[in-house]
């Protein structure tokens, strides 16, 4: 390499860092001044406030259109920081923050009195947590304090994996996105109901269970009792209904699907033999790329003049407890 292209690489090494510092300290300033700021995480891109500011909150709340009542998740910049917002925090929760965090990992927790009440949506309970993308993580260090920041879409719609999404669905309600491309992992973290006397999954997620067994020693069950981000009937849906079926299932119900004038997609990592009016649409066989690539294809697939998106579900292992999870509540939105 010659000596004017090592210094060419070092200018634009410099000038890429200055663009992304002025970026998060542009994010923290509108954070600062109660906007709202749709930044990347390792899940999904979310729509970050000042999570002490109550008009910022239910600026949060409004231009989702979420319901009052369903909590916010808090996120914070370490496990350091717990003790600010959370009481009679039990050992298991700071084993798996030590084990976890940063990462895809909500842990709920007694709420401290003094926390806003709001941001809980009016529970007891308090969900936290510790994101591992290295731009959330600087935006929380130069604001230097809590964020609410579910996902930065309207409430019960697809999450977004790239700041497109957040722009076609948002558009001007966000005072600024901060934009670092498609998020890793693409879908929500995974939700650990603390304030038992054991924990519990309120909501499978980006990390999988067998991981918190390597940890707790145990498989930890489900809860569907708790109060938590993310977990109603129906959620995560796209526009165009969403129907699941057995894999051996598929062509025969695209096909009856297409008699009755439908035009399908159908989701599978195999090609099959399908009617006119059905597209085979190739998913990812490998669980992480499925994660990955889910809500991103789902976007896409929006936009075309399909009637019907029809799939299985994958199998319950790792990350498809997950997959899952988000793939039964979006159908429910629309069968």
């Amino acid at each position: 390499m010659s000596f004017n292209k090592r210094v060419l690489q070092k200018a634009v090494h410099r000038a890429v860092d200055k663009a992304v510092e002025e970026a998060v300290e542009k994010a923290a300033e509108v954070l600062r001044q109660g906007g709202l700021v749709a930044l990347p995480t390792e899940t999904v891109y979310g729509l970050a406030a000042d999570a002490l500011n109550p008009e910022a909150v239910a600026k949060v709340f409004a231009v989702k259109g979420r319901p009052g009542n369903h909590p916010l998740i808090v996120h914070i910049g370490s496990a350091q920081e717990v003790g600010l917002w959370a009481q009679d925090i039990p050992e298991v929760a700071w084993k798996l923050a030590e084990a976890f965090w940063p990462g895809p990992l909500t842990l709920l927790l007694r709420r401290k009195p003094e926390v806003p009440a709001a941001i809980a949506g009016g529970h007891e309970t308090l969900a936290l947590r510790v994101p591992s993308h290295p731009l959330a993580l600087a935006v929380l260090k130069a604001f230097n304090g809590g964020l609410v920041a579910p996902s930065a879409n309207t409430f019960g719609r697809l999450s977004p994996t790239l700041a497109e999404h957040v722009r076609q669905d948002l558009q001007e309600k966000v005072d600024f996105i901060l934009d670092d491309g498609p998020c890793r992992i693409g879908i929500e973290s995974t939700i650990v109901d603390c304030t038992g006397p054991s924990p519990s999954i309120a909501r499978p997620g980006g990390l999988p269970a067998e991981a918190l067994a390597q940890v707790l020693g145990f498989l930890p069950p489900r809860s569907l009792q708790v109060a938590a981000p993310g977990c109603l009937h129906a959620h995560y849906a796209p526009r165009t209904p969403l129907l699941l079926e057995k894999p051996e299932a598929l062509e025969a119900c695209a096909k009856a699907l297409c008699a009755q004038g439908k035009r399908v997609a159908v989701l599978h990592p195999h090609s099959m033999a399908l009617p006119e009016n059905a597209q085979w649409v190739c998913l990812p066989e490998a669980l992480p790329q499925f994660a990955h690539t889910l809500y991103a294809l789902l976007h896409a697939l929006d936009k075309q003049p399909f009637d019907v998106l029809l799939m299985s579900l994958p199998e319950a292992e790792g990350l498809g407890s997950a997959l899952q999870d988000r793939l039964v509540r979006a159908a429910n939105a629309h069968f």
